[in-house]
C-alpha cells in the first residue's frame, strides 16, 4: 500500500488534533449535505507506493470543509521500524488532509486520484460519520498494521461496508486461482529485485487460493469491485458506487535505476562461475575454499532472516520452504566446514545439504520460487554433489605424486 511517511505529517499530534476538530457528528448535521467517497491512487515509482493507497473523501458542503481521511499514517524514524514491519508489529494510525493536500502529495509523484461518489442513505452517512468520530478518538486512532488482511484499503473498504442497511454484492466470478504471491508479483513488475525480496519473504500459505474479499487488500481490486456492486436489502437494489470522477490525471513517472543486473542473471552467473570453479578444481587439483565460505556467508545469512520469520505476525510467512535451501546452519557451521576443506576433507554439511536442497525442489509442488532461486539452488545441488568426489580426486592425486 501507499505508505505515509512522516515528512508528509511534520507533527503527528496536530494531525490528530485535526481529526478531532474535522470529524464529528453534530445533532443537526444535515446527512443530504454530505458526501462520502472512495479515494483510489494509482501506484509510483517508489518502492513503498507499488501497491497503490486508499482513502476515504468526506464532503460538508453546509460546513464547507472537504477532507481525505486515510489509514495510513506511519513515523518512518520509530525505533527499528523495519524489523517491526517484517515481524508483524508495526502500528498505523488513522490520518487526515484537506482534499487539496492529499491531491497535491500525489501531483508531486505523477499519480493519478480517483475519486467513486457512494450512493448511500441519509442513515448510512450519518453511521459512517459517527464511525469516523469514534475512530478518531485518541484510544482508537491506531491500529495494527497487516500488508494482506488489515491495512490501508481494507479499513476504508470496512468502514463502509459495515455501515450500510444491505449487504454489498459484487458482480463477476469469484476467480479461485489467485494467490497473494501472484498479486503481489503483478505490483512488483518492472522491479525485479523487489519482487525477488518478495518472494524471498513469501511463504507456503502466500500461495493458497484467496477469495475476493482478501484480494481487497489491493486498491486497484477494491476499486475494480465496488464499480460493479449492488447494496441489496429486501427487494431493493442500488449501484455502491453513483459516479466516477478522476480527480487527478496520471503523469509521466521518473524511474530510478535498480542495480542494473536482474536476479536471473546474478543467478546465472553464480551458476556459470560454480561451474567454472569446479571445472578448474578438477583440471588443477586444488580446492576453492574461498568460494565456499561466500556461499556459504551469503546463503547462511538469507537462513537467518528466514528462520526469524518463524516469528513473524504475518501468517503468510511462518512456514517457508526455501530455508531447506537457504539453511542458516551454514552460516553456524562455517568455520568448520571451510577449515575441513582447506585441509582436502569433506564435511558431514555437504551430503546433508544436498539432501536438503533435493527436498527444497519436491516443496516446489506447494511453494512457488522466483526462477533464479531456482538457479542459485542448482549452483548449490552442484557445488555440494561436487564436494565429496573432488577430495577424493585429491587424495588421490596426492598419494600418485607421492
Amino acid at each position: 500500500m501507499e505508505l505515509y511517511f512522516s515528512r508528509f505529517f511534520p507533527r503527528l499530534w496536530a494531525t490528530l488534533l485535526f481529526i478531532g476538530y474535522t470529524i464529528h457528528v453534530p445533532a443537526q448535521i444535515n446527512p443530504d449535505s454530505i458526501e462520502i467517497s472512495l479515494l483510489t491512487c494509482s501506484p509510483h515509482d517508489e518502492v513503498y507506493s507499488l501497491y497503490g493507497h486508499t482513502a476515504l473523501r468526506v464532503t460538508d458542503k453546509t460546513r464547507g470543509t472537504d477532507i481525505a481521511v486515510n489509514y495510513g499514517v506511519f513515523d518512518f524514524l520509530q525505533p527499528h521500524f523495519i524489523l517491526r514491519f517484517i515481524f508483524g508489529l508495526t502500528d498505523y494510525s488513522m490520518g487526515v488532509n484537506t482534499i487539496d493536500d492529499f491531491c497535491a502529495q500525489y501531483s508531486y509523484y505523477n499519480s493519478s486520484v480517483t475519486e467513486q461518489v457512494l450512493n448511500l442513505t441519509p442513515s448510512e452517512k450519518l453511521r459512517i460519520m459517527a464511525a469516523l468520530a469514534e475512530n478518531a478518538k485518541p484510544e482508537n486512532v491506531t491500529y495494527r498494521y497487516n500488508f494482506f488482511h488489515d491495512n490501508c484499503t481494507t479499513r476504508a473498504r470496512d468502514m463502509i461496508v459495515e455501515h450500510l442497511d444491505g449487504q454489498v454484492e459484487y458482480k463477476g466470478e469469484d476467480l479461485s486461482d489467485i494467490t497473494f504471491r501472484h498479486l503481489t508479483d503483478s505490483c512488483t513488475q518492472g522491479h525485479p529485485w523487489t519482487q525477488l525480496g518478495n518472494n524471498l519473504l513469501l511463504g507456503v500459505m502466500s500461495d493458497r487460493p484467496t477469495h475476493r474479499s482478501e484480494r481487497q487488500f489491493l486498491p486497484s481490486n477494491l476499486m475494480s469491485d465496488f464499480s460493479t456492486a449492488h447494496i441489496t436489502i429486501a427487494d431493493s437494489i442500488r449501484p455502491l458506487v453513483s459516479e466516477t470522477r478522476l480527480l487527478l490525471p496520471s503523469g509521466p513517472q521518473v524511474i530510478e535505476e535498480e542495480f542494473p543486473l536482474s536476479p536471473i542473471t546474478c543467478a546465472l552467473i553464480i551458476l556459470v562461475l560454480t561451474l567454472v570453479i569446479i571445472f578448474s578444481e578438477y583440471h588443477f587439483h586444488y580446492r576453492c575454499w574461498i568460494y565456499e565460505a561466500i556461499l556459504l556467508f551469503l546463503t547462511g545469512i538469507c537462513g537467518i532472516i528466514l528462520t526469524m520469520m518463524i516469528f513473524s505476525h504475518h501468517p503468510t510467512v511462518n512456514v517457508n520452504l526455501q530455508i531447506l535451501m537457504l539453511s542458516p546452519i551454514s552460516l553456524i557451521l562455517l568455520y568448520p566446514i571451510v577449515r575441513k576443506s582447506i585441509k582436502g576433507g569433506v564435511h558431514w554439511w555437504w551430503p546433508v545439504w544436498s539432501i536438503l536442497i533435493l527436498l527444497f525442489y519436491i516443496g516446489g509442488f506447494f511453494q512457488k520460487y522466483d526462477t533464479s532461486v531456482h538457479i542459485l539452488a542448482l549452483s548449490l545441488l552442484i557445488l555440494c554433489i561436487t564436494r565429496h568426489h573432488l577430495s577424493k580426486r585429491l587424495v588421490s592425486f596426492s598419494t600418485q605424486k607421492q
